[in-house]
């Protein structure tokens, strides 16, 4: 995976914003409620929000961690870059973002929506 083409799928869908938070975080957020995470180094991997029933298959791959912090809201993080093609990075950030955009209330949802 390359994680300048993960930062580009995450700003590319519908509403997101990024920010940087915790010092050097580059966090990606839809409706002001993070969807991923990236260090501001290649090398520190990118964490991202994944359906419950999906976490333990992905936790048990190699490269592939629950996320510091956040594994218990089934977070995890990609700690090899080689461990997913770009293309399972492309639909693993879109669902991570499907999973919060549908957290949302309706209205803000629409307004998203409207926005996009």
């Amino acid at each position: 995976m390359n994680i300048e083409k993960a930062k580009a799928v995450c700003r590319a869908l519908p509403g997101a914003t990024e920010d940087v938070k915790w010092g050097s975080n580059l966090v990606f957020s839809v409706g002001q409620k993070m969807f991923a995470v990236t260090g501001s180094e290649a090398a520190d991997g990118i964490s991202f929000k994944v359906d419950d029933d999906r976490f333990l298959e992905l936790t048990d791959r190699p490269g592939i961690i629950a996320a510091p912090y956040l594994a218990r809201a089934k977070w995890v993080k990609i700690t090899d870059l080689k461990a997913v093609s770009d293309a399972e990075a492309a639909q693993l950030l879109k669902r991570s973002h499907e999973i919060i955009f549908g957290k949302l209330t309706k209205k803000l949802q629409r307004e998203i929506g409207e926005a996009s």
